[in-house]
This record gives structure tokens, C-alpha cells and sequence, in this order.
């Protein structure tokens, strides 16, 4: 993937633009806008339902289930140069949105990384919001950008010129000197790509306003046509009212920065451990998972998939259930089922083939 060339005083990234050293530190506040972490899915199709997540950090909201399916690489069509994945939603049916309904593509960026952004103070930074996008339609689409509470919007509005072809984005927005943005571990700002929004949650493009508004007046309905796509990369909401090259962070960074809203494990060959374990009876094991990076805040649940185990005592049970138990931010307790176990036996957890456990609860 292309970094740029750096020279002694500046960074030229690959469109040209200089940034100053300092400014390439963490200057994307988009986490995993390159679509690259799937730690849920593994690349597999989703239905784009409310508070379903595509790939790691970009959930859909809709006001009515089953209008979209999504998926990592959907289609599989080349990316643009220097990206090798993108997030693609498809319509499921021709489906006419009414006037307070919301069909939208959203990342939750948290508060304390766009503290200094000082959004609701005269200081307001502003920002730019840059993305590729490749769609079957064509014409005015919409987004918007959101606090916390919904009452302070940003609808802002962009042109895709050629069906099934991929188009760099950028739009410029004065940062917002009213209004409440948190600066917390809570929501800061919400950034919204539309696929469907109705004309009370509608807005005039590049005016802030105190209403919640999910997208721009007039922009066009992705769930309006069936088997209408929408595929977007390559997004970064950085300082500055000018759209530098794509900030690309190393994978294990990427994945790191992830893994605080969503601690996963997973495997697809062979057996492989995840955590320490005891099994306190003959029919129950606690699991301790030591998370990967503190979490946001505690996780809440588990999902787990494909075939878990206990190994102690030289055996190895398999684990028909698993429960959650409790969890701070950097350890989260499990309880599994098994079967004829050995009791007061330390050992490890381990999945086996394709399997894959993930913790809830630590998303904005």
C-alpha cells in the first residue's frame, strides 16, 4: 500500500499534498476506513439490519429489516489503487422510505479522539471528510454529520458521475461552534453515509442545524432500486480543510485500534489456545480471557462459533455452551458446558478448525 515519500521536513503523500510530521499521527480519526478488519463476518454476508456491523466499526441503521445485505468486498470488483478492500451494501427491493425513516452507513467515532477537534467552543477546528465511493446509480447522494444527542447536524452532499466506477470524495465542514460534543468515552461525532432518508430527517447541505438531520435534501435512495449498490473505502475525517493522502496505519495497529470495541479470537485450521481455564466441577469450566487492549468499557456478552474446547488433565471436552460470566476492561470471565470433566483441573481453552469468539457490549 502506498505511504508516501517523507523527506527531510514534510511528508508528500501520493496525491501530492505536504503534511507536517506531527500532523501524520493518528491525522484519520476513521477507525478502519480502509475496511480491511472483518473481525465478525470473515468477509461473509450480512443482513444489513439495524446495529449490524459490515466489517469492524461501520454498522447500518434502518428503520425497516431486511432492505440491504451487506458485505466486505461485495461483488467482488477491483478496489481503487492502494486499497484491496471496501464495504459493499446492495438493496434488497425497491423500497419506498417514508417521510421519518432512515436507512444509513454509520461509524461512531469516541469522544476522546476528537477532543481537540473543540467542537461547541468558538475554537472549532475544521475538518474534512474524504472517501472513495462506487455506486449503480448515479446522481446526489447524502450523509451527515451528528453529535451525541442528535441535535447538532451536518448534512452534507456529494455527485457520483458514472455508475460502477470508483470516485474520490471530499467534503469540507466548519467545525460546529454550538451545541454538545462529547469529549468522554461516549459518542463524539457521528458520521453517516445515506441510503435512504425521508424529508423530515433531511437537511440543507453545508449548513449546521439544530435538528436531527441523517442526510441532504433530495439525495438519492439506494434501497429505492432493487439491486442497487453502494460500495465505499478509503474514508478519513482529518483536521484541515483540505483532503491529504489516506492515512495508512500498520495492520496490527488498525486491528489493535478495533479490538478496544470489539475483543474477538478466532482460528480457521488446526487447534489453537485462547485462554487459561479451570474446570471448577466435572460438567463446568471457567474460562479468563485476557483482553487484546483495554476495552472502552466492560464487555457485557458473548457470541462464540465452531467447535471449543477445554484441555486439562491430558484430555480435551468439548464445550457445548458458553456463558458469560462477568469482565473488567482488560479481563472478561466465561463459563462453559461440557461433559464427564475432571474436577479442581487447570488447563487451557482452544478452538479447533474454524471457530470464532467475540465479546459484546464495547461499541458506541
Amino acid at each position: 500500500m502506498p505511504y508516501g515519500t517523507i523527506a527531510a521536513d514534510r511528508i508528500t503523500g501520493t496525491n501530492g499534498n505536504s503534511i507536517s510530521p506531527e500532523s501524520s499521527v493518528f491525522r484519520n480519526r476513521i477507525i478502519n476506513g480502509a475496511m480491511a478488519i472483518d473481525q465478525r463476518n470473515a468477509g461473509a454476508s450480512v443482513t444489513a439490519n439495524n446495529a449490524t456491523f459490515g466489517v469492524d466499526r461501520w454498522a447500518t441503521e434502518t428503520s425497516e429489516a431486511s432492505k440491504l445485505s451487506m458485505q466486505q468486498d461485495a461483488g467482488a470488483v477491483t478496489p481503487p489503487v492502494g486499497f484491496t478492500d471496501y464495504l459493499g451494501l446492495t438493496s434488497s427491493s425497491a423500497y419506498t422510505v417514508t417521510s421519518g425513516q432512515t436507512f444509513n452507513l454509520y461509524q461512531r467515532i469516541e469522544g476522546l479522539n476528537i477532543s481537540d477537534l473543540a467542537w461547541g467552543t468558538a475554537n472549532a477546528k475544521t475538518v474534512t471528510l474524504s472517501f472513495w465511493v462506487r455506486s449503480s446509480l448515479t446522481g446526489t447522494f447524502g450523509g451527515a454529520i451528528q453529535n451525541n444527542g442528535n441535535d447538532r447536524s451536518y448534512p452534507f452532499a456529494f455527485t457520483i458521475s458514472a455508475a460502477n466506477t470508483w470516485e474520490q470524495k471530499s467534503v469540507t465542514i466548519a467545525g460546529d461552534t454550538s451545541g454538545t460534543w462529547l469529549t468522554t468515552n461516549g459518542i463524539g461525532i457521528r458520521v453517516r453515509f445515506s441510503l435512504g432518508a425521508g424529508s423530515s430527517i433531511s437537511g440543507t447541505a453545508g449548513v449546521w442545524s439544530s435538528s436531527d438531520f441523517r442526510s441532504a435534501t433530495g439525495a438519492t435512495s439506494v434501497v429505492g432500486t432493487n439491486g442497487a449498490t453502494f460500495y465505499i473505502t478509503g474514508v478519513q475525517l482529518e483536521v484541515g480543510s483540505t483532503a491529504t493522502s489516506f492515512d495508512y496505519r500498520p495492520y496490527g495497529t488498525e486491528l489493535a485500534l478495533c479490538q478496544r470495541y470489539l475483543p474477538a479470537w478466532s482460528g480457521s485450521s488446526g487447534n489453537q489456545d485462547f485462554c487459561s481455564a479451570f474446570n471448577q466441577t466435572t460438567t463446568s469450566t471457567n474460562f479468563s480471557l485476557a483482553h487484546q487492549v483495554t476495552t472502552r468499557v466492560p464487555p457485557t456478552g458473548v457470541v462464540a462459533s465452531g467447535s471449543l474446547f477445554f484441555i486439562g488433565s491430558n484430555n480435551a471436552y468439548a464445550v457445548s455452551s458458553l456463558a458469560f460470566v462477568g469482565s473488567s476492561t482488560q479481563v472478561t470471565r466465561l463459563s462453559g458446558t461440557i461433559s464427564g470433566g475432571v474436577a479442581n483441573a487447570a488447563g487451557n481453552g482452544f478452538g479447533q478448525g474454524t471457530w470464532l469468539v467475540y465479546l459484546t457490549g464495547c461499541e458506541l
